[in-house]
């Protein structure tokens, strides 16, 4: 049995040399190849399978060894493939060094039997028996996979080696914190996760193309997309083929809405803008909490809150409901690539509630509204403090507190009192201000859906036909969206007065009495 190891060691070497990227990683897959198949050695009942046998011991060992070798030199990077550096002069050919780098790039099942095949010198037949494949599969893969190389080898794609942003997100319902919990776009937002996703959006693409538009090898696309799918981030769509199932926005959304989204409101935009100034204007009899804002900044915040008290009463699109993720929650990814050369058009909410805590107050942050500044939504916790100290007059617990001070959402006046730095309605104060909204919101409704309508029906085109459920529900979002339009156009026409340069658009309110 040592002389059949003996006659191996050469070409257990070759075969770890072609699978590692410096001499001290080859030699440590080679030693542990062997070292695995020594003692693994009273497993062979059959001396006449031991090439096959080996070289089955030499794929799982290499399979561990390349996760082990991952995580310790980062192996998702974007870094040019490193060239191996060995004196022997068929490592220093140019061309080998394209056809290897191309090799590596392919799918799994056509890079094993190339390699198999031609560098290893294994015949179909023991191809067939190491991978448990029939040998008609086998051969046909080997001349799919020439044909492959050859096509590969005639062009490089311009893409490699130039990695895209997309900030990924989520929407919908979650219990989440950041820290214990964290948000699901977390795990799947490393560099190239994010190109697979960038590149898989447009059009179903093969492990093979995504591989070469982003210049890593195919196995560590393979390993990636395992994860993206449990994540369910993206979908199997025909053989071999994945597609990104969530939208991704980018400048094509954003130059849609910069060209039309104030056009389909000019004929009625004057009488939207005077709506507002008489909603701010009855809302200042209310007695609510303020925060110490005033009635200019206190203006943008009466006019989100307006119009989605509007949105859900008046709004006719389509809003599907969420199906459960992974993880029990009800809620979407959601990709940003914009580069800001268009304005942005989309109000963002963060909405977060005390509903573990047993509380009764809800948060919601806007972003998107011209000019204003967005700070992210406060956690239960901080909630609670917030609440206790509005209804009760003190934080009853001072951990959380505490953590409210840190974020900004308590802070020390000048006499030295501790007060919430967000506005407060109670369930009395905000019915009395949706009355209001109603009152001036309601004539103008039916013409505003029906721009609203317009426009939606032509933004849909601009999403995946896959992603239709997606595309209704940021067509609705498009109602409240459009008092980003308003608020630009009012400011440009110096209508309005301009917020502060601190300004954050958010609100405390009261859902249920304690």
């Amino acid at each position: 049995m040592n002389d059949r190891f003996d006659a191996y060691v050469k070409r257990i070497y070759a075969y770890a040399a072609r699978r590692t990227y410096t001499r001290e990683e080859a030699d440590e897959l080679a030693q542990e190849i062997l070292f695995t198949a020594v003692k693994a050695a009273d497993t062979l009942r059959d001396d006449s399978k031991f090439e096959a046998w080996l070289f089955g011991i030499a794929d799982n060992v290499t399979k561990g060894f390349r996760r082990h070798a991952g995580r310790l030199r980062a192996m998702y990077s974007y870094d040019a493939m490193e060239s191996l550096s060995y004196e022997d002069a068929y490592f220093e050919e140019e061309e080998f060094e394209l056809l290897r780098e191309k090799i590596a790039r392919m799918s799994r099942m056509y890079r094993d039997i190339i390699v198999y095949h031609y560098y290893d010198g294994l015949s179909t037949k023991q191809i067939s028996e190491l991978l448990s494949l029939p040998e008609g599969t086998v051969k046909w893969r080997l001349g799919e996979a020439r044909r492959k190389l050859k096509k590969e080898l005639m062009q490089m794609n311009e893409t490699a080696l130039r990695p895209v942003k997309v900030d990924i997100g989520i929407y919908g319902n979650g219990n989440y914190d950041g820290n214990l919990m964290p948000f699901p776009s977390d795990f799947i937002s490393d560099a190239l996760s994010q190109n697979i996703l960038y590149y898989c959006y447009d059009k179903a693409r093969t492990v093979e193309e995504i591989s070469g538009f982003c210049g890593v090898p195919a196995y560590y696309v393979e390993d990636k997309m395992e994860t993206l799918l449990r994540r369910e981030a993206v979908i199997r769509e025909g053989k071999g083929k994945y597609r990104t199932d969530f939208i991704i926005f980018s400048d094509k959304q954003a130059a849609f809405l910069e060209k039309n989204a104030e056009r389909v409101l000019m004929p009625m935009m004057d009488r939207l803008v005077l709506a507002l100034k008489a909603i701010s204007l009855e809302a200042q009899k209310i007695d609510f909490y303020r925060a110490g804002k005033g009635e200019r900044d206190l203006f943008y915040l009466y006019g989100i809150m307006a119009f989605l008290y509007a949105r859900n009463k008046y709004s006719f699109l389509p809003y599907p409901p969420f199906e459960k993720s992974y993880d029990g929650y009800s809620w979407r990814y959601l990709g940003n690539m914009e580069s800001g050369t268009y304005k942005n058009f989309r109000i963002g909410t963060q909405h977060s509630a005390n509903l573990g805590s047993g509380g009764c107050v809800s948060h919601s942050s806007f972003s998107g509204i011209p000019n204003t500044g967005f700070r992210p939504m406060m956690k239960d916790c901080i909630i609670n403090a917030c609440a206790d100290l509005l209804l009760k007059g003190e934080a009853r617990n001072k951990q959380h507190a505490a953590e409210a001070i840190a974020e900004g959402y308590i802070v020390k006046k000048p006499e030295g009192e501790f007060m919430v730095s967000t506005p407060f309605f109670n369930m009395e104060q905000m019915e009395a201000f949706n009355q209001i909204s109603d009152k001036h919101l309601s004539p103008l409704m039916g013409e505003y859906n029906q721009a609203v309508e317009a426009l939606a029906s032509e933004y849909r085109e601009l999403f995946p036909k896959h992603l239709h459920k997606d595309a209704d529900r940021m067509c609705n979002h498009l109602f409240n969206g459009m008092y980003s339009v308003i608020i630009d156009y009012a400011q440009r026409n110096k209508m309005i007065a301009m917020p502060s340069k601190d300004c954050f658009v958010d609100v405390l309110v009261e859902y249920r009495k304690e």
